[in-house]
C-alpha cells in the first residue's frame, strides 16, 4: 500500500519547506559562479592584451578587445553573485539569475568572432542555466503553488 505524498514521514514529523535552493535551482547556482568566474578570466585576458584572443578585422562589428574585457569582468562578477544568490533559495534571484544568464549570452555571441569555441561554451552553460531556473523550484509541483 501507498502513502499520499503529504503524509508525514517515518519520523511521525510533517514534511517542512526548506527555504534553501535544491534541485535543478543549485545547478543553476553552481553553472551560474561556474560562468561568472570564466568570463572574468575571459575578461581579464582581454584586458591584458593577450596573444589568446586574436583581432580580426572582416566581421560586420568590430570591438576594442580591452573594452570588451572589462565588460566580462564585471558581468562575470555580476553573474557570479547571482549564482550566490540562488543559494538562499530567494525568488527573485531565480528572475536575476535568468536576465544575467540572458546578458551572458548575448556578451559571448558578440564575443564569437574573437574567441569562438570559448564564447560558445559560455553560451550552452547559459542556455542551460536558463532551463534550470524555468522548469521550476525543485520539490514543488502545479498543485502546490
Amino acid at each position: 500500500m501507498t502513502r499520499p505524498v503529504t503524509e508525514p514521514g517515518r519520523t511521525g514529523r510533517p514534511a517542512e519547506h526548506r527555504p534553501f535552493a535544491a534541485g535543478w535551482t543549485v545547478f543553476a547556482a553552481v553553472m551560474l559562479i561556474a560562468a561568472g568566474t570564466m568570463a572574468v578570466f575571459q575578461g581579464i585576458a582581454a584586458i591584458t592584451k593577450d596573444s589568446l584572443i586574436i583581432v580580426t578585422r572582416h566581421y560586420v562589428y568590430s570591438m576594442n578587445t580591452e573594452g570588451w574585457g572589462w565588460i566580462h569582468v564585471i558581468l562575470g562578477l555580476v553573474v557570479a553573485a547571482a549564482g550566490v544568490a540562488l543559494f538562499s533559495g530567494a525568488p527573485w534571484a531565480r528572475g536575476v539569475g535568468i536576465v544575467v544568464a540572458v546578458l551572458g549570452m548575448v556578451a559571448n555571441f558578440l564575443w564569437l568572432p574573437y574567441y569562438p569555441f570559448w564564447a560558445l561554451v559560455l553560451i550552452a552553460i547559459d542556455a542551460f542555466v536558463i532551463w534550470a531556473l524555468c522548469v521550476g523550484p525543485a520539490g514543488r509541483s502545479a498543485d502546490d503553488a
